[in-house]
């Protein structure tokens, strides 16, 4: 049996459509999508580099923060010091000049206690006198 001339038609056909198709369909549809999947993967690749440099660039900035505060509490702790000792040294020079007007205020009433006892003194014998003449009324050398 011989097969019919339109079944060999069909198969050349079916061959010439095959490799029609695949030329300009199939190829160019696969290569399209493998520069899709390459561009993809490269997308993705990028991103996960971006995410490392913007992790990177966190850190760094956290560790630029954490010095910066750092540094500011040690300047706050500076100046704080700073008033702390001259709080002091007013303290201490209010003190001394209290104790020298204390000294000057003991000094003064000394003086004072000491001239009015000899007020006093010299005042009592006058005044004893002067009874000692009204009782014996004569006066007493």
């Amino acid at each position: 049996m011989i097969p019919d001339l339109s079944v060999l038609w069909v198969i050349v056909l079916v061959l010439a459509l095959t490799f029609v198709v695949q030329r300009f369909l199939f190829g160019p549809l696969l290569h399209v999508m493998h520069a899709r999947e390459g561009a993809t993967a490269k997308a993705q690749a990028l991103a996960a580099e971006a995410g490392r440099r913007a992790q990177a660039a966190t850190a760094d900035y956290d560790a630029q923060m954490s010095a910066a505060r750092n540094d500011l509490y040690r300047q706050m702790d500076a100046v704080r010091r700073g008033a702390l000792d001259r709080s002091t040294a007013f303290i201490a020079q209010a003190r001394q000049d209290a104790d020298a007007t204390r000294a000057d205020a003991l000094r003064s009433l000394d003086a004072s206690v000491t001239a009015a006892r000899t007020a006093l003194t010299t005042d009592a014998e006058a005044l004893s006198h002067a009874i000692v003449d009204r009782v014996l009324e004569r006066r007493v050398s």
